[in-house]
């Protein structure tokens, strides 16, 4: 597998998940303004969409879009316990979350990243995610993770946001189930592997 990639764009999450599911797999770096790869090629080309990540099979299919690629890797290491078994009220339950972050999270994270857009515009985004992410530290009282007592690849995502919202200013230091989860995220050893690759290490 191959895996399309921008440092410490939404692609760290399934860079965090195809490490914590052991899978061999190329890293390739993506320009995201440029739509460009290392060696020049047109990143259009492979994924019209111009976003990462993208996940190339050995088919050579081209999967896209982060909570299908997050799923696929974890039903092709089904030992790890990355997303419970498809078709279960569990695994039902792992898609609300992938769809909360990337509807509820990301979506809402995107005008953050924008350099003309006046800081009250951003100020209003920020007070939407604060309500997104006070959802998360209630149902995260008494668990180690967003499923409970394992690691599945919903976490990653979430990691990937909690370090976007520390980038961005966006202050989680008055929810304190969630810094301690954040914290837990960040001591695991493919985290920190993840970070280490795409040059990231200091981020955690």
């Amino acid at each position: 597998m191959k895996l399309y990639y921008s440092p410490g764009a939404c692609s760290l999450s399934p860079h965090i998940a195809l490490l914590e599911a052991g899978l061999p797999y190329d890293l390739v770096k993506v320009d995201i303004r440029a739509k460009k790869l290392e060696n020049g090629d047109d990143y259009l080309k492979i994924n019209p969409k111009g976003q990462v990540p993208a996940l190339a099979l050995s088919s050579g299919e081209i999967v896209t879009e982060g909570p299908v690629i997050v799923q696929m890797i974890a039903d092709q290491a089904k030992d790890k316990n990355l997303a419970p078994a498809r078709g279960t009220a569990e695994r039902y339950k792992l898609q609300e979350w992938l769809n909360f972050i990337t509807t509820e999270l990301h979506k809402n994270f995107s005008p953050l990243f924008s350099p003309v857009l006046p800081d009250d515009t951003k100020a209003f985004f920020k007070d939407r995610l604060m309500t997104k992410f006070k959802y998360i530290e209630s149902q995260l009282a008494g668990r180690d993770y967003l499923m409970g007592k394992e690691f599945t690849v919903a976490d990653g995502y979430l990691f990937v946001m909690l370090a976007w919202a520390e980038r961005l200013n966006v202050d989680l230091s008055g929810l304190p189930n969630l810094m301690a989860y954040k914290a837990r995220l960040a001591a695991r050893p493919k985290v920190q592997e993840a970070l280490t690759k795409e040059g990231l290490s200091k981020a955690a």
